[in-house]
């Protein structure tokens, strides 16, 4: 059963998308002959700290990130004192900085590729297609659908789980969306039988914009008997592979909605306390379903993590990444340190707002029951 201590499951996934990330952003820059003053988990005010060499290992007490501190970030190529020092970020080549600001995304792509290889060695949990319970006033209810029957098709494609009804209702309704601007309700043609009953075929009209926590078509599944699939574990790199893939056409499907209005703004993003909320809601399925949940869950913060850092938006390493493409589009020349530096601050004070507003949102979300 779930209990607010599963939400403790949030420290060591956050800590591990945090450390791998800055990892790769410490050894190029150690690669490089960049020296690093800093290297911390979360943002100050620090807690612990230690030295070794010329840099300060720190975790510090607001969970939101970390960071690597190198001189010469903003551009600066010389010290306190104004004597140029050729260990600074910014007095490294153009192609050395990028790497150094492209590692931290890497590593999280890579991460997410070993963690959804590694869930699908472990295997998942699939459920049969057939429904355990009907919400009240969905359209579920209003076309007979009842708790025992089992779906044999959705618009005439056999599925094997429940899981694969979900996809296919999903893609039927973004594809009849696209197609029918403003609609509210989508029919999906579903096949069902009832045990000992004959066949039957009915047409639902999906909600577009289902109540919280109910679905489009208002059903849960049973789940006695569950399936557990594992992938044959040399197969699982490639299914981990596949799974990048998967999720990326799913955010990208995601935004779509968005702009279209069929996800509304304030729901389509989660910021930290929603995450810890997520997480800790998958952590209490770990003792019944196994660990291909979490597993999933952290390779895929893990990813949506690279894809919002490599976003061009100052204060991000994407941001970061246009300011020396755009140097060298004019041919070596740059922005100065004030103007860069400037650039970064207003661009890290927009996301922290940004985050603010998300997580006002999130709390709003909780205690409304979302």
């Amino acid at each position: 059963m779930y209990n607010n201590w599963y939400l403790l499951a949030a420290i060591p996934v956050f800590a591990l998308l945090i450390l791998v990330h800055e990892f790769g952003h410490f050894i190029t820059a150690k690669w490089a002959g960049i020296r690093v003053d800093e290297f911390a988990l979360g943002f100050p005010p620090r807690l612990l700290s230690f030295k070794r060499g010329e840099t300060t290992y720190s975790i510090n007490l607001i969970p939101l990130g970390g960071y690597v501190k190198m001189p010469g970030e903003n551009g600066e190529t010389t010290d306190d004192n104004g004597t140029y020092d050729p260990r600074n970020f910014a007095a490294k080549p153009a192609s050395r900085r990028l790497i150094v600001l492209l590692a931290g995304v890497t590593m999280n792509l890579i991460l997410a590729v070993v963690l959804f290889s590694v869930a699908e060695a472990v295997g998942r949990v699939e459920f049969r297609p057939v429904i355990g319970s009907v919400e009240a006033n969905s359209p579920a209810q209003a076309v007979g659908l009842r708790a025992g029957d089992r779906i044999l098709d959705v618009n005439g494609q056999p599925i094997k789980y429940f899981s694969d009804m979900q996809n296919d209702t999903t893609n039927t309704m973004n594809a009849y969306v696209s197609a029918h601007k403003g609609a509210t309700t989508v029919p999906i043609t579903l096949t069902v039988q009832y045990p000992g009953q004959a066949v039957r075929t009915l047409t639902v009209n999906a909600r577009v914009k289902p109540p919280q926590n109910q679905g489009a078509i208002g059903i849960q599944a049973d789940q006695t008997n569950p399936y557990h699939l594992r992938t044959p574990i040399w197969q699982a790199p490639i299914r981990g592979v596949q799974d990048i893939g998967s999720v990326t056409v799913a955010t990208w499907q995601g935004i779509q909605s968005i702009i279209r209005g069929i996800i509304p703004f304030n729901q389509a993003f989660t910021g930290p306390v929603g995450i810890v909320h997520i997480t800790g809601e998958v952590a209490s399925t770990v003792p019944t379903d196994g660990w291909y949940s979490i597993l999933f869950l952290t390779g895929f913060l893990s990813l949506n993590l690279a894809i919002v850092n490599v976003l061009p938006i100052p204060a991000l390493d994407g941001g970061r990444v246009l300011l020396i493409i755009i140097e060298l589009l004019r041919r070596g020349k740059r922005l100065s340190p004030e103007r860069e530096g400037l650039v970064n601050l207003i661009g890290m004070a927009a996301l922290l707002l940004l985050i603010a507003l998300i997580t006002v949102n999130d709390i709003g979300g909780l205690f409304a029951g979302r």
